[in-house]
């Protein structure tokens, strides 16, 4: 009885560790291009030069 509640409690905990894991790789923090959310992915397009057209 009691091991099936400690694997019940291990497997949910699991399950949430994997699902906090995914939520992290979707969500992007502080407008960063990537999870880490450190903002080195970032591009900033007006160090680019613009193109004319003629």
């Amino acid at each position: 009885m009691i091991e099936t509640i400690v694997i019940g409690i291990v497997f949910i905990g699991a399950l949430a560790y994997l699902g906090n894991t995914v939520r992290k790789q979707f969500t992007v923090k502080n407008n960063a291009g990537c999870a880490k959310g450190c903002g080195t992915c970032q591009v900033d397009m007006s160090k680019f030069p613009t193109i004319k057209e003629q």
